[in-house]
């Protein structure tokens, strides 16, 4: 399978892949193969299909963002689950590493945020302004390990670029994020923000499902396993689906 992403559940509606770091999900104009089209290719041979794959993201992850990405294999996987997604019925758990500690070991944070799409850029205002869309995630320190802090973040909206400028507006950018605020970039590229864990009812199943992605591999991410308890024994990029009861 290609390293560029990992199957973490698949059935006959829809796709979720671990995706790594720099791998964009929908195609742009650096004409670089995206994940929506390397997954076409994953099923298309798995499965022996012919002629067309059909494969629609039902959101997506900033290119250097690693994590989990949902697909819909059908129209029906498709279009009722990018509904979980509008109507907020989806719990998403993301990881960051961030250099400054939080003022609070727990919080939550209130923007308002406008995209400026020609310099790809988010801004965070602290009240209502034209254009803008009200933003609002929880977060908690995990621990601290070698001057970085590990937060969990859950986004209780889905704004463009919301986690990266809503941390960085606290004075908590994301290690290597250099377009919010930190001082160098990684050495790939990549920041330290993972999509790790989606928690939500099957839209056509109606199974309660819970899915969680591995760490991409490098010995910074995979330190930080430790001071995640339940995620202690879950190795870089293994597949791992608990259904909830």
């Amino acid at each position: 399978m290609s390293k560029a992403f990992i199957s973490v559940y698949e059935d006959n509606h829809l796709l979720i892949v671990d995706k790594a770091p720099g791998i964009l999900v929908q195609g742009d104009k650096t004409g670089d193969k995206p994940l929506v089209d390397l997954c076409k290719d994953y099923i298309k041979e798995k499965y022996e299909k012919p002629g067309a794959v059909f494969l629609g993201p039902v959101h997506r992850l900033d290119r250097p963002v690693s994590g989990l990405v949902v697909m819909g294999r059908t129209s029906k996987g498709l279009e009722r689950m990018s509904k979980l997604f509008k109507d907020r019925k989806i719990k998403k758990t993301y990881w960051a590493i961030v250099k400054r500690r939080p003022p609070e070991k727990e919080g939550k944070l209130v923007h308002w945020l406008k995209k400026d799409s020609a310099k790809n850029k988010t801004e965070a205002f602290d009240e209502p302004v034209d254009g803008a869309q009200k933003a609002e995630l929880k977060y908690r320190v995990m621990g601290h390990l070698n001057d970085h802090y590990m937060l969990e973040v859950q986004p209780l909206t889905g704004r463009p670029h919301q986690i990266r400028v809503q941390l960085a507006s606290m004075g908590c950018p994301i290690r290597g994020d250099v377009k919010y605020g930190f001082s160098k970039p990684n050495p790939d590229a990549s920041i330290n923000l993972h999509a790790r864990s989606l928690d939500f009812i099957h839209p056509i199943k109606k199974e309660p499902i819970k899915v969680l992605a591995g760490v991409p591999q490098n010995d910074f991410w995979e330190q930080y396993l430790v001071l995640d308890k339940k995620s202690a024994k879950v190795k870089s990029r293994d597949k791992f689906i608990d259904k909830l009861q």
